[in-house]
């Protein structure tokens, strides 16, 4: 309660995790959080009292072609409150109405969105190589099964030989050497000798490599990001975006003529009040969110405090860098140089970054890539990781049944 000797500020608030911290019980409302702490400070050296108000539409402050304002910079513009927490994003927009304190951190936004998740990929077993590979590998194995049959056939007719190479059996041979299996069949004459070793060689290679990096595959987890960047945003239909009303990046979106910038904004799938309170829909992956790092870090350190697990993803690319953050307060304010020397002095000490800091804990095995999200020891293999073999497996016997029904039938006829 105010005292009757001490000014009483007018005050926009409005919430910004973890920044300001708004709470209002029997008709009370207090702000926490580092920016309560700055308030208190202020309060004590100033020696003033706060009569905090919200602005009705929740906003932060979006310029109308009209000339007005939304939100806590339109009360600001209304001379209504002396000065609005916020921090607010400085822009050149907002300070034709109001001026800033100094800055009080430096922010970027980046994609907020569910976190990828462990895959299986039933074609795995054939991903070690590429197609071109493979399809270079069958060729050779084409090439060296007529090339053998053609060199063994006419050495035969050289020697005089009553040894016998068919392509048939050419081929059994060739992919026995190709799988490699062992075969009792060995060309007695120097010339298919000579290609046999070569194939034997190659044929060793080929799958010794192929073993080696279906192993680390199978056992080495496999996530895939799909959006990592806005280019990436833009470029999917799977997953919807939307960004915070009234805010400095809804402004800087919506002013952006052509590029990738307007495309993701005509994109849009709405808008959303603060990434706070929508985390639980970006979490459940019903969404994807332009949000400042700060408040991902604080919904992924709240995540894995409350349920040990991290459910969300921050991009790695920021959509916007080196924001500065601070106070708002009337054009001309008396108040705000004695804020900017409290700022400046807290700032130095460390002290802001220090109450910022306790606000987010635990989040380092969040911020770690996907790939980081799989349990500690040895890595099962699922049937997803060997589903595909099977189906192949599957595939063959089919065709070994349908090719005995149909000789069955050829030879009833």
């Amino acid at each position: 309660m105010a005292s009757s000797s001490r000014a009483v500020l007018k005050v926009a608030v409005e919430q910004w995790v973890p920044y300001t911290l708004v709470t209002e019980v029997n008709g009370t409302m207090t702000v926490g959080g580092p920016m309560g702490k700055l308030l208190d400070s202020f309060s004590r050296i100033f020696n003033v009292d706060y009569m905090f108000v919200q602005p009705s539409d929740k906003a932060w402050g979006q310029k109308y072609p009209n000339g007005s304002w939304d939100g806590m910079i339109g009360q600001l513009q209304r001379r209504e409150v002396e000065f609005a927490v916020g921090p607010f994003g400085v822009t050149h927009l907002r300070e034709e109405v109001c001026d800033f304190t100094e800055s009080m951190h430096s922010e970027n936004n980046a994609i907020f969105m569910v976190r990828p998740t462990l895959q299986t990929d039933m074609a795995g077993f054939v991903k070690p190589f590429t197609v071109k590979v493979w399809v270079l590998a069958l060729v050779s194995l084409a090439v060296v099964v007529v090339v053998m049959a053609w060199v063994a056939a006419a050495e035969v007719r050289l020697f005089g030989s009553s040894w016998r190479w068919s392509l048939t059996k050419a081929t059994v041979w060739g992919l026995k050497v190709f799988t490699q299996e062992g075969s009792v069949d060995v060309p007695p004459f120097d010339g298919s000798r000579l290609l046999a070793a070569v194939w034997l060689l190659a044929s060793f290679v080929f799958m010794s490599s192929y073993g080696g990096i279906l192993t680390a595959m199978l056992t080495v987890p496999r996530v895939t990001i799909p959006i990592d960047s806005l280019e990436d945003l833009a470029a999917q239909d799977d997953l919807p975006w939307k960004m915070e009303k009234s805010s400095m990046t809804y402004q800087y979106f919506s002013e952006a003529k052509d590029g990738v910038r307007k495309k993701v904004f005509d994109g849009l799938a709405g808008t959303i009040i603060d990434c706070w309170k929508s985390r639980h829909d970006v979490a459940s992956g019903q969404f994807a969110a332009i949000c400042d790092r700060t408040t991902m870090k604080k919904v992924m350190s709240w995540d894995f405090s409350t349920t040990g697990k991290c459910h969300t993803y921050i991009s790695t690319e920021n959509v916007f860098s080196n924001i500065q953050i601070a106070m708002a307060f009337q054009t001309n304010s008396t108040y705000r140089e004695g804020a900017n020397q409290i700022i400046r002095s807290f700032k130095q000490a460390g002290i802001l970054d220090m109450w910022l800091g306790a606000e987010i804990t635990n989040i380092s095995q969040c911020l770690r890539s996907p790939i980081a999200d799989r349990s500690e020891g040895l890595f099962r293999l699922s049937m997803g990781d060997l589903a595909g073999s099977f189906l192949l497996l599957a595939g063959g016997l089919a065709a070994a049944a349908a090719a005995f029904l149909l000789e069955a039938a050829t030879s009833l006829c």
